[in-house]
């Protein structure tokens, strides 16, 4: 089943809706990608390091992907929602838990981004985003298990 035509035309609210939205997402991906910073510093060896590195390169793909289907749509530069700083982690496991989470909800963000959106291109570029988080929570949940973490809740 799918949920859009496109031969049916553009819901212009549905359409408002997921601009509104990519200016969050994009608040949202400059967050992690200095989130992801932070834990670079942490990180126990080099391994884990070359992991957390690849997510944060792809959270910096993703936010130049954001700005390009916003500009596209409205020839405009976004200008993305003020982040508030976040919170240095307790610890590494925390961190990765939270990081885990915050992979899981950015799914659930950017598919009703997706939804609202009329062009195949810029759908397909949002496929590759939200495929890329549940890659990116796939490999947060090795390096919590990889780190004993659920130990720590024991």
């Amino acid at each position: 089943m799918r949920y859009y035509e496109e031969s049916e035309g553009c819901d212009s609210k549905q359409l408002k809706r997921s601009l509104c939205l990519i200016l969050e997402a994009l608040g949202d991906e400059a967050h992690d990608r200095a989130f992801y910073q932070c834990l670079l510093k942490i990180a126990p060896d080099c391994a884990q390091r070359e992991i957390i590195k690849s997510i944060r390169d792809d959270e910096i793909k993703h936010f130049k992907m954001f700005r390009m289907i916003y500009q596209e749509i409205t020839c405009e530069q976004p200008e993305p929602e003020q982040q508030p700083e976040f919170e240095e982690p307790e610890n590494y496991c925390a961190a990765i838990q939270k990081a885990i989470f915050g992979e899981l909800e950015a799914v659930e963000l950017y598919r009703k981004i997706m939804f609202g959106l009329c062009s195949q291109r810029h759908r397909d570029m949002m496929f590759e985003i939200i495929t890329d988080e549940l890659k990116h929570a796939v490999k947060w949940n090795f390096l919590y298990t990889k780190n004993c973490c659920a130990a720590e809740c024991d």
